[in-house]
């Protein structure tokens, strides 16, 4: 394994004990939108959604769900909040394009022409303060202080970051903690087998290859962070990793993890079958980080879902948008289904993981829930189960992701 090496832009984030050198910045200028875009002006000063379509990006008000702008975009992205409250990541095939919401501001909505490089843009993490870009091409991370984006946004520049360099190169994920322990995934293009944890220093304190498939991460409370696996999970927390086996084996397999870090359960979703078609699902994970345990929940018969149908939300719940149409509350803490609010039809799980299905986000006690069927987003008051407000789009609805003004 070679060593790994240190570019940087700016400031001091991360003191890995590596090599610099300067990166390049920006292509655009403050706030400039691209070509198509379409803004109709602000509305509140509350959250923003941002939602892509075949071609487009629509950012919607978070409160009356109106249409704020509408920029055109390449025919399939993916959307994640930046970590900010403001400014949402579209990953294209340049890179990390940054989305201006206006989330929290007066301003108009701007598809910015400010982009962080990646060959084959992956995986944006979010943890202590930091936003974490992993490029799945290269293995690079790139890391930047979440609140330094606004400010360069403005200056119409990327702001000080720092990219570790990569040594094989696959479908990965990175996190930084608050004392900069740097953790990432070890794979190459056969296959994808367990962690690296180093130090502030970039010394490897911690390391596991007993994750097949890794994927998908998420950091718990006191900074306990879990990978999915094809057999369980692992669970780094106190500078040790433990594995955590599925109940299903060989294969019990945990790709997506759904985390508050004030909780110490981690949600992860769960498939049991290596040859089932489709990606519904019928059972999650829950993870007690402080006890090192690992159960499977099987859902009521009828209640599937997708990767994108689980969000956690107020009280440390989980939100999941079921197949049967409706908005199902999970305690992570019992593993029991507390509440169920019907939301849209009933609907069928997608031929392919890119094609448009339901998508549950959450800002506060609000629950977005898209329904492509019908082209609409649904606000849901996730305390009660009622439906605040629901608008149809002139858009079929695909990713989301929600600026909280925070």
């Amino acid at each position: 394994m070679r060593t790994t090496h240190l570019r940087r832009t700016g400031g001091t984030l991360l003191a890995l004990g590596v090599a610099a050198t300067l990166v390049a910045c920006s292509t655009g200028g403050p706030g400039t939108a691209t070509d198509g875009g379409d803004a109709t002006g602000a509305s509140s000063s509350g959250p923003r959604l941002a939602v892509s379509s075949e071609g487009r990006v629509t950012v919607l008000d978070g409160e009356t769900l109106e249409t704020v702008g509408e920029f055109d975009s390449e025919e399939f992205t993916r959307l994640n909040p930046a970590g900010d409250g403001r400014h949402v990541m579209v990953t294209t095939s340049e890179g990390f394009q940054v989305l201006d919401t206006a989330a929290g501001s007066s301003s108009e909505p701007a598809l910015t022409d400010l982009v962080f490089d990646a060959d084959t843009a992956g995986h944006v993490v979010r943890h202590g303060g930091k936003t974490i870009l992993y490029a799945d091409g290269t293995s690079d991370t790139t890391v930047f202080e979440s609140a330094d984006l606004t400010a360069a946004v403005t200056d119409g520049e990327l702001p000080a970051l720092e990219t570790v360099e990569g040594v094989e190169a696959h479908h990965g994920v990175s996190v930084v903690l608050e004392d900069g322990t740097f953790l990432t995934t070890v794979g190459d293009s056969d296959g994808r087998t367990g962690i690296e944890v180093r130090d502030a220093d970039g010394a490897v304190v911690a390391q596991s290859d007993e994750c097949p498939g890794v994927h998908g991460e998420g950091t718990a409370a006191d900074e306990a962070v879990v990978f999915g696996c094809e057999d369980g999970a692992l669970v780094y927390h106190d500078g040790t990793i433990a594995k955590l086996a599925s109940p299903s084996q060989p294969y019990g397999r945990m790709g997506n993890a759904w985390v508050s870090e004030t909780s110490p359960i981690v949600v992860g979703d769960h498939k049991d079958d290596p040859d089932a078609e489709g990606y519904l699902l019928h059972a999650v994970t829950l993870i007690d980080t402080a006890a090192d345990t690992l159960d499977v929940v099987d859902l009521p018969e009828g209640v599937e879902y997708t990767f994108r149908g689980v969000a956690r939300g107020p009280g440390d719940l989980a939100y999941l948008i079921g197949t049967d149409g409706a908005v199902h509350v999970l305690d992570p803490a019992t593993g029991e289904l507390t509440d169920s609010w019907p939301v849209v039809a009933p609907w069928e799980g997608p031929a392919e993981w890119q094609d448009a299905h339901p998508a549950i986000v959450v800002a506060g006690d609000v629950g977005y829930v898209t329904e492509p069927a019908t082209n609409s987003v649904h606000a849901v008051d996730l305390t009660t189960g009622e439906v605040l407000s629901s608008r149809g789009l002139d858009v079929t609805p695909n990713e989301v992701a929600v600026a909280t003004a925070d």
